[in-house]
């Protein structure tokens, strides 16, 4: 008998750990049967094939992680760690992921192509160009029935009606969808003209693998790569990411997000356009109101400085003024003679003595007229000179002083308007309408 004797926990440990050194991280293939979902969300199945069985456990958190819907019969690819359920004393796969069959010849061409595009710099983000801020026009390289462009085409109506969509009709999914794509990429990009976009967005909706496969090919890629307009990809889902993603200048996670990023939001504009507005209105405002009391405080400056300056040149300017009035009447009066003469001797020409006679008093009439106008306005505005020169000269520090006012400055010169500001024993003089007085400040 052996000197050790194991229990039936003891050694089942053991196989577990020996298994699970063993065998972790592998793939095995096979068909699903017995799938069990309970209430916690563990999927419970067995992988066969025609010679043997595997329990397998696929726990909530990773399969949630996993876009296949696992169902009896189903062909698939399991990647995970062999262990033991020790209370059945049972071997089985915990699985980590689960992918149809196929899938990992896909997945390992996807691998290949992105690490062969990768080494060539394709990835880089030095060579991607920068999404116009402020596009006016989009080329879209879709399949026209999809749910993918009318997603893309109820954005933008919302977020910026004004925006002008290009559409290239592309196979998005099949057999030669990749060139169709690729062929639209160019399109936009050689266009010329009113048909050159701002931007480009190549886009579908979501899918497996399989139907996502065409942004995958290495065509699409360089294709995207060469495009000297910007590209940007709205591929599938957001767990989705393809050869596409990686070589385009942004990788949107659908095509609506495609969308929203692609233009600015018009309400958004709008209200940034209108604080805008308010701000530059607010501030030029207030900086014209600065600059009105500046020169308001500027004028009362210069006038309490010198008030016989602005009086001479009142006096001057209404100096010319009268010149200028009985220059415009003198010729308004000679203008209106020389058409009465003209008048005259058109008159005499055809000989109307009965208009002459009448008209004759009404010249007569109208030249008194005009000349007793012109006195009157002359003697309107000879008036209002003499009164607006009595109102200067009244108005002038003469004129002040005459009325009983005087000025006493301090013996530095300084003008002295209160009594705090004189010094006892300081001698001031006060200037009066005629001559000054010298006295000295007691206290």
């Amino acid at each position: 008998m052996s000197e050790h004797v194991h229990t039936v926990a003891g050694i089942t440990a053991l196989i577990r750990e020996s298994l699970e050194d063993r065998f972790s991280g592998v793939w095995i293939e096979g068909e699903i049967s017995n799938h069990r979902l309970p209430g916690s969300g563990h999927h419970y199945f067995t992988l066969k094939d025609p010679f043997a069985q595997l329990s397998c456990v696929f726990f909530k958190g990773a399969a949630m992680r996993c876009a296949v819907r696992l169902v009896d019969g189903m062909q698939v690819q399991v990647y995970g760690n062999l262990s033991v359920y020790e209370a059945r004393g049972q071997y089985q796969l915990v699985a980590q992921s689960v992918q149809a069959k196929g899938h990992g010849d896909l997945q390992a061409k996807f691998e290949a192509l992105k690490r062969k595009l990768e080494a060539e710099g394709l990835f880089d983000s030095s060579r991607k160009q920068p999404i116009p801020s402020f596009p006016t026009c989009i080329g879209i390289v879709t399949s026209p029935t999809g749910a993918a462009i009318r997603d893309i085409i109820h954005v933008l109506s919302r977020r910026a009606p004004w925006m002008r969509l290009m559409i290239y009709p592309a196979r998005v999914q099949g057999d030669g969808a990749a060139e169709e794509i690729a062929a639209g990429v160019r399109f936009f990009d050689e266009a010329g003209g009113g048909q050159r976009p701002d931007l480009v967005i190549v886009a579908r909706g979501g899918g497996s693998i399989e139907d996502l496969w065409a942004f995958n090919e290495e065509v699409l890629a360089r294709a995207i790569a060469s495009c000297s307009l910007p590209v940007m990809s709205g591929v599938g889902h957001e767990i989705d990411f393809t050869i596409a993603d990686f070589v385009a200048d942004r990788r949107e996670p659908t095509p609506s997000a495609a969308a929203e990023n692609a233009a600015p939001d018009g309400a958004t504009l709008r209200r940034h356009l209108v604080r805008l507005r308010e701000a530059l209105e607010a501030r030029t405002d207030g900086g014209l109101a600065l600059h009105q009391r500046h020169v308001l405080s500027l004028g009362r400056e210069i006038e309490a400085r010198e008030p016989g300056r602005k009086i001479r040149s009142w006096m001057q300017t209404l100096d010319f003024l009268e010149e200028r009035m009985d220059y415009l009447v003198s010729g308004r009066i000679h203008q209106s003679r020389a058409s009465v003469d003209a008048a005259r001797r058109s008159l005499a020409a055809i000989q109307p003595e009965r208009a002459v006679a009448r008209q004759s008093g009404e010249v007569a009439f109208l030249a008194g007229a005009l000349d007793r106008a012109a006195q009157r306005r002359l003697a309107d505005l000879a008036k209002r000179l003499r009164s607006t020169g009595d109102l200067m000269h009244s108005l002038s520090p003469d004129g002040v002083l005459k009325r009983g006012y005087s000025l006493t400055t301090g013996s530095d010169g300084r003008l002295i308007t209160s009594a705090s500001q004189a010094q006892p024993g300081e001698l001031v003089r006060t200037r009066l309408a005629e001559g000054e007085i010298v006295s000295r400040v007691e206290f």
